[in-house]
């Protein structure tokens, strides 16, 4: 059965001019020009309750430092997006939501390769002291880039729109270069070398001059192996349970 994969992608932020380079250059950039992914860019204060001063947020209820994302906004910002996006899909359709959040699931590329199978994406930027809770009935997911805290969500959202758009369909040139991605396959990557044979003292392993498939292959397996072995053994004990 052949999968579905990323049609379009929404983005609600507080600061959409921080998309205007990462999300319009490279393979990013040009999946946009070709139409293999729609991106759109909302900003949140738009659907503001708050005409005047396009506030969405407000001091949190029992106290504390820091502000709270109100609800409504978050609401109408889904709603207008729900609907225009219904022209490219059906008429029922959803999207589904995730929240770019430290308490959500972290991002692995087993995430990454599910979330592009999802035809119809949004991406909600978290900020301050986070989201007011009875909006969170209109998320579907929270996802985490790490365990850390940024100042808000929109790295988050540029990483996970960055490793999500890369796995569709088209938009890598060359999909055996997605395959033999590290982590793809629970191992890092293999070594890579170029032009000059020779460079500076040190060659190229003789086995990549051959032209020999087979054993390229089953260099590249070892190296791979051993390049994880290494530096993350950790993904080895993964594997092992496995």
């Amino acid at each position: 059965m052949k999968r579905t994969s990323l049609q379009r992608l929404d983005i609600v932020t507080l600061f959409p001019a921080m998309f205007e380079g990462p999300l319009s250059e490279s393979l990013l950039g040009k999946a946009r020009e070709r139409g293999v992914v729609q991106l759109f860019i909302h900003n949140l204060r738009d659907f503001s309750q708050d005409l005047k001063h396009h506030k969405v947020d407000d001091r949190p209820f029992g106290g504390g430092a820091g502000m709270v994302i109100q609800a409504e906004p978050v609401y109408q910002a889904l709603g207008h997006i729900e609907k225009a996006g219904r022209s490219r899909f059906s008429k029922h359709a959803k999207p589904y939501v995730v929240f770019l959040s430290p308490q959500g699931r972290p991002l692995r590329q087993k995430v990454a390769q599910e979330l592009s199978e999802k035809p119809w994406l949004v991406f909600l930027c978290g900020h301050y002291e986070g989201l007011d809770e009875r909006a969170m009935r209109y998320i579907d997911e929270e996802v985490s880039i790490g365990d850390y805290v940024l100042t808000g969500g929109e790295l988050p959202a540029m990483v996970l729109a960055d490793v999500v758009i890369r796995l569709v369909p088209g938009v890598v040139k060359e999909l055996t270069s997605i395959e033999q991605d590290s982590f793809q396959n629970g191992l890092l990557d293999h070594p890579h070398y170029t032009r000059p044979a020779a460079w500076r003292g040190q060659k190229v392993p003789e086995v990549l001059l051959t032209g020999h498939h087979e054993k390229i292959q089953d260099w590249r397996k070892q190296q791979a192996t051993a390049a994880t072995k290494k530096k993350r053994p950790d993904l080895m004990k993964k594997r092992r349970v496995l």
